[in-house]
């Protein structure tokens, strides 16, 4: 447990340096092309969610943050996350909301700055990555013991018909 919190920690950390780093270096820049045309580090502040939806929602952002934590909380405590998976989605869904959290109770915005503008993606921020990392964790590690609840049924099925 203790090991999961230490990694969201780092991975709060993470993101907290990578966007102090884009706002005294980036920002004065504007953009910097890593590959011409294709991805660029581009300073953003963005009031939004992803696609900049919701732009200028600070409170009710602060206030479905918040709710996730809970719920999120009670899944933990409901066993829903189980195993060294289970909470490292739990242990990157959280480093990035609350990576995420601070930037908009301190500043009122989100500061992202990968921009791939190869596929006109909309530009994004570390803890970004760590909630779509964690997400995308959730879903194989709840399709696999999905998985497992079957064939432990079709298991028994087969041995209770005999």
């Amino acid at each position: 447990m203790i090991v999961y919190l230490i990694l969201t920690v780092l991975l709060i950390a993470a993101d907290q340096l990578i966007k102090y780093w884009a706002v005294t270096v980036l920002r004065p820049l504007g953009s910097l092309p890593l590959l011409q045309g294709v991805f660029h580090l581009t300073y953003v502040e963005n009031t939004g969610a992803a696609f900049s939806m919701l732009e200028g929602r600070r409170g009710f952002f602060i206030v479905i943050t918040l709710a996730a934590f809970l719920v999120f909380g009670w899944l933990y405590k409901s066993g829903m996350f189980r195993g060294h998976l289970g909470h490292a989605c739990i242990a990157c869904i959280a480093g990035g909301a609350v990576g995420n959290f601070v930037d908009r109770l301190r500043l009122g915005y989100v500061i992202d700055m990968f921009d791939f503008r190869l596929i006109h993606f909309p530009v994004f921020n570390f803890a970004d990555i760590c909630i779509t990392v964690g997400a995308c964790l959730f879903i194989l590690v709840a399709w696999r013991d999905y998985r497992a609840e079957q064939a432990r049924e079709q298991s028994q099925k087969g041995e209770n018909g005999r």
